[in-house]
């Protein structure tokens, strides 16, 4: 083999292992640090008001295992649960990520779950969600270690 060709590709190498590296270290800081939000994203769209509570309609979320045990919030459209100081239910788990997953209010009064592209996912009764799913007072909520229950 030629020193010219040997060369080349210890130069391709090279750059491809340092396009990793960055790689790499560009999903550590989303990891820490979050996603930026531009303007005029859905995420920083108005709170819309809130319609009418039904009568067996849950009111709150609450930790029902994990490092945060005991821990309850009110239910509101767009609750965001993660290992993030803004999460709106920011929770200690190793397994989570900064903005893992959200909790959105159905046009009927129900709640929906969708996964924020999380690393470890979000599970409801086992099951990985990768679609916004429909969440109820029987549903088990689990965001790695821990388990969230939505109540009235």
């Amino acid at each position: 083999m030629s020193s010219v060709l040997v060369t080349a590709l210890r130069v391709a190498f090279l750059a491809l292992l340092w396009l990793f590296i960055l790689l790499a270290a560009n999903v550590v800081r989303t990891d820490m640090f979050g996603r930026t939000v531009a303007a005029g994203s859905p995420e920083l769209a108005p709170a819309k008001p809130a319609p009418k509570q039904r009568r067996r309609a849950p009111t709150r979320l609450v930790v029902t295992e994990g490092a945060a045990e005991g821990t309850e919030v009110a239910l509101v459209d767009g609750l965001i649960i993660g290992r993030a100081r803004d999460a709106t239910l920011p929770i200690d788990d190793d397994y989570s990520s900064t903005h893992h997953a959200r909790l959105i209010e159905t046009a009927s009064g129900g709640w929906q779950i969708e996964d924020l592209t999380s690393t470890n996912g979000t599970y409801v009764n086992e099951v990985r969600v990768i679609a916004p799913t429909t969440v109820t007072l029987k549903d088990d909520i689990r965001i790695g270690r821990t388990h969230l229950r939505l109540e009235k």
